[in-house]
């Protein structure tokens, strides 16, 4: 059902009769000089493209990919990978090209491209998008079944143009907010290279810091070896070392997380003290893909005292003493010299690990317990901030998405 003043459109009834919907160049880009730009599928996310990793032709190929060079304003859309992913191309690509893995779009006078950006992104089209991929290793969508897309569409122009002037302010909110993160998030990095290592001392603050081991500071012991495949909804709480690396919290909580921590149906008495988890224990995965990971670790926020199990590829670290408060284990593990003395330690070739006995050698700079307090306090109102922006940006998300359901589909009409 389409309101009145609009229509059922097809993608290639949106288009040049002189420009068809295609795909580009059948063979990879290499990094040639002289030769033209090729935007890839992992180039264009969040509705742009990523200018920093293009690859270029061969100058002696590029007249053989004519019919598929760029335009400023020309649309893009995925159909290869990852299907459906959007992006306009901006005046900086103009003679540029594609890979097979990507469409190109040239909207006819008369129409609005912003509209059909948008069209293109609503869930009706990427529902239509889902339906006709196929493939296995590799999926993808036809160029005939992306011609035949359809979408509803307002007949009149002006009315194309007002609905995607509401949502491209949606997208300019989003994008400030984006934008807004990424600046607080590298001032609470650098703030962490500063306060944690005592280049910038918190007011008031002025004795000398001591250095310990974490050997000093913790005892290591090993978890409970269990596989995905046997953690379910019953049991005790068991925290898998991939829950570790998937996660991008250095804190776990036994009540608040409770939720999302998978369970394990296992008597107690199978398994070893030391592997159960208590408040203020810090658990680090023991082996990782990439040098990323090979510091990942969480701080346990059990104080009801439920019963925690660490699990296969993971070190416990039990305190030894008081000299880390709970809150400054949350940000101390973080900083630059810490994680390369973690790389020093690591060995593996695909999979790097660092053991029980390594870990012991990693050295840390310690404030006084007052001075940690401050440091922790000062980075959880940072961290508080940025989660407060993290809200508003998924809440304002979740308004685009809804706004373009109403929107593009007629229910709401804009005068």
């Amino acid at each position: 059902m389409t309101p009145k003043g609009w229509e059922v459109a097809s993608l290639n009834d949106c288009v040049l009769p002189n420009a068809p919907i295609c795909y580009g160049i059948l063979m990879p880009g290499q990094h040639c000089a002289g030769g033209v730009p090729v935007v890839k599928v992992r180039d264009i996310f969040d509705g742009r493209i990523d200018e920093s990793d293009l690859l270029f032709t061969h100058p002696s190929i590029d007249g053989a990919y004519k019919r598929s060079r760029l335009a400023a304003g020309d649309l893009l859309i995925t159909i290869r990978g990852t299907t459906g992913r959007v992006a306009f191309t901006p005046s900086t690509l103009a003679g540029a090209n594609i890979t097979q893995d990507t469409a190109r779009i040239r909207v006819k006078g008369g129409t609005s491209s912003d509209f059909v950006y948008f069209a293109l992104q609503s869930e009706q089209a990427q529902q239509q998008i889902a339906l006709h991929t196929i493939g296995q290793a590799v999926k993808g969508i036809n160029i005939r079944d992306v011609r035949r897309l359809t979408f509803p569409i307002p007949k009149k122009e002006d009315e194309q143009r007002a609905i995607a002037r509401a949502l491209s302010d949606v997208d300019a909110v989003l994008a400030g907010l984006d934008r807004l993160i990424a600046k607080k998030r590298d001032l609470k990095q650098a703030a962490m290279q500063q306060l944690l290592t005592g280049q910038t001392r918190m007011p008031g603050f002025t004795g000398k810091w001591k250095v310990m081991s974490l050997g000093e500071l913790f005892e290591f012991s090993g978890g409970y070896a269990a596989s995905r495949d046997e953690l379910s909804s019953e049991g005790h709480r068991y925290l898998h070392y991939g829950d570790i690396h998937g996660s991008s919290k250095t804190s776990i909580d036994t009540t608040l997380d409770a939720q999302d921590i998978p369970r394990l149906d296992v008597s107690l008495k199978q398994v070893s003290p030391d592997s159960l988890l208590h408040h203020g224990d810090v658990v680090f995965v023991d082996a990782s893909e990439d040098d990323e990971g090979t510091t990942k670790h969480v701080v346990v926020s059990n104080q009801e005292g439920h019963p925690f199990i660490a699990g296969l590829h993971t070190i416990v670290a039990k305190p030894r003493t008081a000299d880390l408060t709970h809150e400054y284990r949350h940000y101390c593990f973080q900083t630059e010299a810490v994680r390369k003395q973690f790389l020093f330690y690591a060995v593996g070739t695909k999979v790097s690990g660092i053991s029980k006995t390594n870990i012991a050698k990693v050295f840390l700079p310690i404030p006084s317990t007052n001075e940690q307090v401050e440091i922790a306090s000062m980075l959880t109102d940072m961290e508080s901030e940025l989660a407060a922006l993290h809200s508003r940006r998924d809440k304002t998300r979740a308004l685009k998405q809804a706004m373009m359901q109403e929107l593009l589909t007629g229910r709401i009409r804009l005068i």
